[in-house]
């Protein structure tokens, strides 16, 4: 199933910030390994290492051998680019501000306590310096892209009406399909769920914890934060519970209790709770709710429908915006002069170095 949400940004930010490098930081050390230059400014081991550290905080085993120095060549060419990026974001004044800064960190701060917002930055290992100067990073980046990208690109009608002729049969739906969300609870913690928010040690918690979300769900709260502060499912917490779409047919490979339950609600609404119960054993696992965010029915999706047109023009910009965002970075990057000392080491030492 496809996930999304506005929150997977916080996510990614989290867990991927060796995507937007820190590197004010590098250009004001004055010492340490130098891996690589970009117009004399320098990116340190230290700091690649230290997005290297938070790449892999998650992972179930950490990378060795080849894997590892790949990885590292992979965070140092993207900090290479951010930082190419940056030195343009400077010569068209697009640097973001403070006050940017602040109103997208509070605005990812905001489903969370402070305690909660600070354990999730020490378990991927990264300081609130960090996330703010990731921040800044991001919103330059997107400034830029904007200007120089994203503006530029003109999906007209006929290029929708083209696409819609040749592709029609993806919009033939051959059975309804269901946009769902859940939230979902277990008597035991879980290792690789992030969120442990008055995590539930056995049945009887479980239990009592389901049926306070329950209760905060009909007293109006918010379906999407709520299984962000409380749902113990690794895979949807962080994107407020949203399980993607599944079609009917999809239902079938589900408990029956949670398929019942999904076929008797209409958009918007959610279920009461639902024990989930292993099938093999027929012993109650944990406790969900689930939402239907949205329903398809079955049948041809004509080209009339603004939901078709806009499916389309999103998709046609999407892939032009990629491919122009690739061409945009190689144009930078024929403009900056850069040294990457750590490649040629690793070449130098046939993929040896460390």
């Amino acid at each position: 199933m496809r996930k999304n949400s506005c929150f997977a940004r916080l996510a990614a930010t989290l867990s991927a910030a060796v995507l937007l490098a820190a590197l004010a930081a590098c250009n004001s050390q004055t010492g340490g390994d130098v891996m690589a230059t970009v117009d004399g400014r320098k990116i340190f081991r230290t700091d690649v290492d230290k997005y290297y550290d938070n790449n892999v905080a998650s992972a179930q085993q950490a990378p060795t051998g080849e894997q590892a120095t790949a990885l590292r060549l992979n965070i140092l060419h993207q900090m290479i680019d951010d930082e190419i990026l940056m030195r343009r974001a400077e010569k068209l004044g697009l640097l973001a501000t403070d006050e940017e800064v602040d109103r997208k960190y509070n605005e990812y701060k905001s489903p969370f306590t402070q305690e909660e917002f600070d354990k999730r930055l020490r378990d991927k290992k990264i300081t609130l310096a960090d996330f703010k100067r990731d921040i800044r990073r991001s919103i330059t980046v997107e400034k830029v892209m904007n200007k120089e990208v994203s503006s530029k690109i003109n999906v007209t009608d006929q290029d929708i009406t083209n696409y819609y002729n040749e592709h029609k049969g993806e919009f033939n739906l051959i059975e309804p399909t269901y946009h769902l969300a859940q939230i979902m609870v277990t008597p035991a913690p879980n290792p690789q769920a992030h969120n442990q928010n008055d995590k539930a040690q056995n049945e009887a918690e479980a239990r009592k914890k389901i049926q306070m979300i329950a209760n905060r769900l009909d007293s109006g709260d918010d379906f999407a934060t709520l299984a962000m502060k409380y749902s113990e499912d690794p895979e949807t917490s962080g994107n407020g519970g949203d399980l993607g779409t599944v079609q009917e047919s999809g239902l079938k490979g589900t408990d029956p209790a949670t398929r019942d339950a999904v076929m008797k609600l209409k958009p918007g609404q959610y279920s009461a709770v639902i024990s989930v119960v292993n099938p093999a054993t027929k012993q109650a696992v944990g406790y969900r709710i689930v939402k239907l965010v949205s329903k398809e029915p079955a049948g041809q999706r004509e080209l009339s429908d603004p939901r078709v047109q806009q499916a389309i023009r999103s998709q046609l910009h999407d892939r032009r915006e990629q491919l122009l965002k690739a061409a945009y970075y190689e144009v930078l990057r024929d403009t900056a002069k850069v040294e990457n000392f750590y490649a040629k080491k690793v070449l130098d030492s046939n993929g040896m170095e460390k």
